[in-house]
């Protein structure tokens, strides 16, 4: 399962970044992944609590919105939904020209830190 990668991956990006903003304590990492993105999000989500054991953002949670697939078509001069995943053709001129231009993501868009409250 190469999801059990990504999310080591993730977390070694959230780990760099948490320690280049002074050791940020992490309880969430947002992330969007689209349907062309190749990833199972179910698997992912199974996979991103064991890539955090023993490590600093262990307990935080995986947050991810799913984005839409969306095609642009120079035909056309429009940009659409494709008819299905697996179809990429432009659903107005039936076109196999069309360009992807969401759908393929998988980024970290933020993360939700702890505040640290005085006693």
């Amino acid at each position: 399962m190469h999801e059990l990668s990504i999310a080591l991956n993730i977390v070694d990006g959230v780990l760099e970044e948490a320690e280049q903003r002074g050791g940020l304590r992490v309880a969430a990492v947002h992330l969007r992944l689209g349907p062309l993105a190749g990833v199972d999000e179910q698997a992912l989500l199974f996979a991103y609590p064991l890539a955090c054991e023993g490590t600093p953002v262990e307990g935080s949670r995986l947050v991810v919105q799913r984005t839409c697939a969306r095609l642009y078509c120079p035909a056309c001069e429009r940009e659409c939904a494709p008819v299905s995943l697996y179809d990429l053709r432009c659903p107005i001129c039936s076109g196999s020209d069309a360009r992807i231009v969401h759908g393929t993501e998988l980024e970290i868009t933020a993360l939700e830190t702890i505040s640290e409250v005085a006693a």
